[in-house]
Parts: structure tokens; C-alpha cells; sequence
């Protein structure tokens, strides 16, 4: 928190994180790489659609 002036900018920040981190994040033991890489290409390309809109 030594970053953030205020205690909503540490909110705003910490909630952008967290749908994020949970978008991309999927436990890369639980599946083969095949899989990781098809679902982590479906989350990229899923973002940049969002982003580009």
C-alpha cells in the first residue's frame, strides 16, 4: 500500500487485478499443455476483443 495515496486508488486497482488475474489464471497442473494452450489462447483472444472494444 506504500504506492497508493488513497485507499481508493489501492481498491480500484486491487479489484482491475483480480478479474484479470482470475481471466488468465487457470491451474496448469489440473491439465496437459495441449489444453493450457488452448484455453489460454481463448483467453488472450477473448481480452483483445474486450479491448478493442
Amino acid at each position: 500500500m506504500q504506492r497508493f495515496r488513497r485507499m481508493r486508488s489501492l481498491q480500484m486497482f486491487a479489484a482491475v487485478h483480480a478479474s484479470v488475474f482470475n481471466h488468465f489464471n487457470s491451474e496448469r497442473s489440473f491439465y496437459s499443455r495441449a489444453n493450457f494452450k488452448k484455453n489460454r489462447a481463448a483467453a488472450l483472444d477473448e481480452w483483445r476483443q474486450l479491448g478493442a472494444a
